[in-house]
């Protein structure tokens, strides 16, 4: 659990994962001993092609965070059932995921 400490991202474009990057690479820092962070994260950059699909992976596996456990779900807000929002493609397919993290032993 992160200490004194929330981020909360809604709907932002992050140009080459620098948002996520930075907040994976620090998280370690704010963790106690027990503690896990938890990202929610939605896979339409991958969708769109902005992410790659391994980028996550190697994420953690640089910053020593393993994954304790993975939810998902599929989206249920009206863009995502609005084919004629230009993302459609895109939002048809999306899944959103909450990794908890820890710092690895």
């Amino acid at each position: 659990r992160l200490v004194g400490s929330e981020m909360c991202i809604r709907d932002s474009y992050d140009p080459d994962n620098a948002m996520l990057t930075a907040f994976l690479n620090g998280v370690r820092q704010h963790l106690n001993p027990q503690g896990e962070a938890w990202l929610i994260i939605s896979d339409l950059a991958e969708h769109l092609h902005l992410r790659d699909r391994d980028f996550l992976e190697q994420c953690f596996q640089t910053t020593s965070l393993e994954v304790v456990d993975i939810l998902k779900t599929k989206p249920r807000h009206r863009k995502a059932a609005d084919e004629s929002d230009p993302l459609a493609f895109a939002r048809n397919q999306e899944t959103t995921y909450l990794y908890r993290l820890k710092t690895k032993s």
